[in-house]
């Protein structure tokens, strides 16, 4: 978790995965900084402006709403069941 990604296929290494779920604050901003691509991706959405010209953009509620269920996952993952 020291600011370098291990390149293993993407995965995020079991190490930071059993301590974001013991609640290190570390693992979980890494956890999130790892997915984040991802979670912007989804939250991206098709707007218009008041001349009806589209444009994309992050829907931001919908970003925090995925970032908050991601940590909510995190901390219900049981490392018993991992193992």
């Amino acid at each position: 978790m020291n600011g370098q990604r291990q390149k293993n296929n993407g995965l995020l290494p079991f190490s930071v995965i059993e301590a974001a779920a013991s609640g290190n604050v570390d693992a979980i901003n890494y956890v999130l900084n790892h997915y984040e691509g991802y979670i912007i991706a989804l939250s991206t959405r098709r707007l218009y402006d008041e001349d009806g010209r589209a444009y994309t953009a992050v829907d931001e509620e919908i970003r925090r709403t995925l970032e908050t269920k991601l940590i909510v996952r995190i901390m219900q993952f049981d490392m018993n069941r991992a193992a």
